[in-house]
């Protein structure tokens, strides 16, 4: 549809309190080839009639009973706060104040009566032009915000999915199944949300936690998969593996990579100050690695391996829950046992397969 039929089809609400001009407006505008066009000579209407339709311009009176044009431009200011408000005042007075008045207050164009019929159709023509190209390129723009919006879901996605299976890798090296991961980056955005993070930081602790063990890339064949005992320089080289990962996954400022760096950091740091690389103690230890480290040992304990049974629900939580101040965070752990159902949920949901 070209734009003089557009403008041709846009709605126009003529607003004056003598039904005369009223009239000799909807009458011009139609021989004009105008088809849409409402009149009102009660200004008290026109809020009800701006709900029914959105109107493309507004052609008003000044001086009227009940409301004066001041009045609706103030009401229609509110409707178009962050928009174009297409005010054509029509007005018998001439004085420069009520001009500038009624511009101050919004109107786009002015115009005294008695008015010339052709440049009054030319004004009407002009400002409907401008408020539909402006609706166009609000539209466009609308359109190019959801793009974007659509785009940056999908890189997001697959950026979390390129986490999940680095982590699916990591994890199959170390004899791991790739559910682990799921369970405990689930478990972890449950202890988040019970401990009081917003919603926005549990899911990106949910995303990131897969990546807790990734440094275990580097560690070699030997230490790693050795059956037997570490010896010291052996564990020593097993340790490592967080400082790797924490290394693979830094230097990237986003939200996400830094959380997943934190807890590659921190997940094997213990309260009480005896855990490693750092021996951070208490809160010196990210909030993200005190809750992937519960997350990670509840999993690890439950879960069955080719190597071990899994522990009882009822031994798990008593190790827990003795680790509380040692091992764990003390103001974390009671809350594992208050979301212990929906934990349990995951798990069963995720059981591996052997």
């Amino acid at each position: 549809m070209d734009l003089t039929t557009q403008i041709l089809q846009a709605n126009i609400l003529i607003i004056d309190d003598e039904p005369v001009n009223v009239k000799l407006l909807q009458k011009t505008l139609a021989r004009k080839g105008y088809t849409n066009i409402q009149g009102t000579s009660d200004p008290r209407e026109v809020e009800a009639l701006c709900d029914k339709t959105e109107f493309d311009a507004f052609l008003l009176d000044i001086r009227m009973p009940h409301i004066d044009g001041y009045g609706i431009m103030d009401m229609l200011s509110k409707r178009f706060s962050d928009d174009y408000m297409p005010v054509l005042v029509l007005t018998a007075q001439t004085d420069r104040e009520t001009r500038l008045k009624a511009l101050e207050c919004g109107a786009k164009d002015f115009l005294t009566k008695p008015f010339d019929q052709l440049e009054a159709l030319t004004r009407i023509y002009n400002l409907l032009e401008v408020r539909l190209m402006h609706k166009q390129v609000k539209q466009q723009n609308i359109q190019l915000e959801e793009t974007v919006k659509q785009r940056t879901e999908e890189l997001y996605n697959t950026r979390r999915e390129v986490i999940n299976r680095l982590g699916l890798a990591a994890e199959y090296r170390d004899n791991e199944t790739g559910n682990h991961i799921i369970r405990m980056s689930q478990f972890s955005q449950k202890l988040a949300l019970a401990h009081g993070l917003s919603e926005e930081h549990a899911e990106t602790i949910l995303n990131a936690a897969p990546m807790h063990d990734i440094g275990k890339i580097g560690i070699p064949d030997r230490v790693l998969l050795k059956p037997g005992k570490l010896d010291q320089d052996e564990w020593k080289i097993m340790q490592s593996h967080v400082t790797i990962g924490a290394e693979i996954l830094s230097e990237h400022q986003s939200d996400l990579m830094e959380t997943a760096s934190l807890i590659a950091l921190h997940h094997h740091e213990k309260w009480d100050g005896t855990g490693y690389p750092a021996n951070l103690k208490g809160e010196e230890i990210s909030i993200e690695g005190r809750i992937c480290a519960i997350a990670d040992v509840f999993d690890a304990l439950l879960s069955e391996r080719p190597y071990k049974k899994p522990w009882t629900v009822e031994k798990t939580m008593a190790l827990i829950e003795s680790e509380a101040g040692k091992h764990f965070d003390p103001a974390l752990v009671p809350l594992v046992k208050k979301i212990l159902p929906e934990l349990l949920a995951i798990r069963d949901k995720y059981a591996d397969k052997f």
